[in-house]
């Protein structure tokens, strides 16, 4: 037999009832039962329950285990007495009759306990992560995230995409997010960086006439983390294809999407013929450009309501031309309670508050807002946004440049008071047309909105001879819930223009030479049109396995602080180490 198993403590079955099996495993509980020890062996496959009697050899070995101590033990299969099978477990009709026992390895007292998944202050569960990873929620977490990344390279392999990898020590990229910087001990004073993304090797293997290109990438930012991303590094699902246009993207990634989503949503429905939704339109409708469709309330302009009305906030408002009012219909809302409750909300949000009319029985308009504007106005906003009795709208008013968001933050908070939302599917969505630059209020100048290498709408005549401000770029989105899940776009090849886009943003050719060196020298040479997209493996796991913080799918996450409670990082370096690298650190003053 072999030292420590003959069978996984999650393999026994009924066949086996009447073999003398070894089982090795940490104890997950022991229950004494009138002097009869009940233990419950687990190891990564499964849990098998063992029994042990004053009869037993292994009787007086096994009154000393406790929680986590793994052991190996020997014994007998056998059929669970009648009426205590348990069904939830696969080996859940046998059990073990155990002979002896081997302690290989004992547990001091726990910091944290396995047994059950109730909720354990973070810093305890980071520092002691190996142990929060027995947890049986977590540990299943961590499988699935296993398997979906198998999924996902599976289905790219199918789609005729190859796995390339590509490097982690390489330039500094002067977009995006800060980098990591790691100081080089051959060059001195000079600096290699984590790659933010593989963006441009993964367009020069295009290039190189590679064609198609996957890989799950690890990607580094030194970024503030926040609970859907983590501190310093994420994973994506980065693609790349040539000779594509926009429609041949989503042509090959939305069944890889959806497949995943399909194998792993247990169950929930997930939307087959997604949407294509125009960023601008996402604002304008959902307060977002990662809407959450589950939730089916859809804003509207109602603007011309209010002009000239009795009003006098709002019409004074409409006077200047690029002011509106949006209306946030709210089903079933049409009760003071409500009302009151969403307006404290929004001053709990920074606002002044949040205008509302209700809709009594008999399509009669109620609150300040109706007894302002009048019936027949009210009658109107009721004709145009379809409430009907018992409903009630909220209204937003001012530049939509500056209130589209906290619209979104209301729209969602009304959907999720009234029930609205359907927790219970998967909604996936592009969103498109993207504006290439957006106006940077701080620096007084135009900035690229989303990704610089991206080819502008109209191409080089639009960068020649339209308005920065009106160009949209082919980029695009992968939404989900409320989430962003993937970016991608069709990228701009041509040395001409790809310099005329960065000249827009303030870079000059030699600039743009000298930091993207290599890909402007690689369009010299014959570039195929390409394009590509990154999906978050992260959030794509988190979403299917029901959590909303990324820590509850990742092996060895920092806190919120960026630190690895687990591991000491980051740390000091030695003087030693110092010297090597010609780096000599210039703390802040305290």
């Amino acid at each position: 037999m072999h030292r420590y198993r003959s069978h996984t403590c999650g393999a026994l079955r009924e066949s086996n009832i009447g073999e003398t099996v070894r089982l090795s495993g940490w104890v997950h509980r022991v229950r004494d039962h009138g002097g009869v020890l009940f233990i419950d062996l687990r190891d990564h496959y499964g849990l098998t329950q063992c029994v042990v009697d004053p009869d037993s050899p292994a009787f007086a070995q096994a009154e000393k285990l406790r929680s986590e101590f793994v052991v190996r033990m020997d014994g007998k299969a056998r059929r669970r007495p009648e009426g205590t099978d348990n069904n939830d477990l696969p080996t859940g009709k046998v059990e073990v009759y155990v002979s002896e026992i081997e302690v290989l390895g004992p547990a001091g007292d726990l910091p944290l306990p396995v047994f059950g998944d109730q909720e354990y202050p973070e810093d305890i569960r980071l520092k002691y992560r190996f142990l929060d990873l027995r947890r049986e929620k977590l540990h299943q977490n961590i499988m699935t995230r296993v398997e979906i990344i198998k999924s996902m390279r599976r289905r790219m392999e199918g789609q005729g995409f190859f796995e390339f990898n590509t490097p982690i020590l390489t330039a500094s990229s002067p977009e995006g997010a800060r980098d990591f910087l790691v100081p080089s001990r051959i060059h001195p004073g000079k600096f290699y960086a984590l790659p933010q993304a593989p963006q441009q090797y993964k367009q020069l293997l295009m290039m190189s006439g590679f064609d198609r290109y996957f890989q799950i990438a690890p990607c580094f930012r030194d970024e503030d983390p926040r609970a859907d991303r983590l501190p310093g590094e994420f994973y994506q699902l980065d693609v790349e294809m040539s000779f594509v246009t926009q429609e041949d993207v989503f042509a090959a990634m939305e069944p890889v999407i959806t497949g995943v989503f399909e194998e792993f949503a247990k169950g929930k429905p997930v939307s087959k013929n997604w949407r294509r939704i125009p960023f601008a339109e996402a604002l304008r409708k959902y307060g977002s450009d990662k809407p959450d469709l589950r939730n089916p309330i859809e804003m509207q302009d109602v603007s011309e309501h209010f002009r000239g009305s009795g009003f006098k906030v709002f019409a004074r408002m409409l006077e200047d031309p690029k002011n509106q009012v949006w209306a946030i219909p709210a089903p079933g809302g049409g009760s003071r309670a409500f009302c009151d409750r969403m307006n404290s909300w929004a001053q709990g949000e920074g606002q002044p508050g949040l205008g509302y009319i209700m809709w009594r029985e008999g399509g009669e308009g109620a609150g300040p807002l109706a007894n302002n504007i009048g019936p027949e106005r009210t009658a109107a906003i009721r004709a145009q946004i379809g409430t009907k009795e018992g409903d009630a709208a909220f209204f937003v008013a001012g530049d939509p440049d500056k209130f589209w968001k906290f619209s979104g933050l209301a729209r969602n908070k009304v959907g999720e008071e009234l029930n609205l939302t359907d927790k219970e599917r998967f909604e996936l969505a592009w969103i498109v047309d993207f504006p290439m630059y957006e106006y940077n209020e701080d620096d007084k100048k135009v900035d690229f909105s989303h990704n610089p290498f991206s080819m502008p709408q109209g191409g080089l005549e639009a960068l020649k001879g339209q308005d920065p401000l009106t160009i949209k770029a082919f980029q695009y989105d992968i939404t989900c819930n409320g989430y962003e899940i993937a970016s991608g776009g069709i990228r701009n090849h041509v040395p001409e223009a790809m310099v005329k886009a960065f000249e827009i943003a303030g870079y000059g050719e030699q600039e743009v030479v000298d930091r993207f060196g290599g890909m402007y020298r690689a369009f010299q040479y014959g570039a195929p049109p390409h394009g590509g997209m990154a999906a978050g493996v992260d959030r794509i796991v988190m979403l299917l396995c029901g959590t909303t913080n990324l820590r509850e799918i990742s092996l060895f996450p920092m806190n919120q602080q960026a630190m690895d409670l687990l591991m000491g990082a980051p740390s000091e370096a030695t003087t030693k180490q110092l010297r090597e690298l010609h780096v000599r650190v210039n703390l802040p003053q305290k």
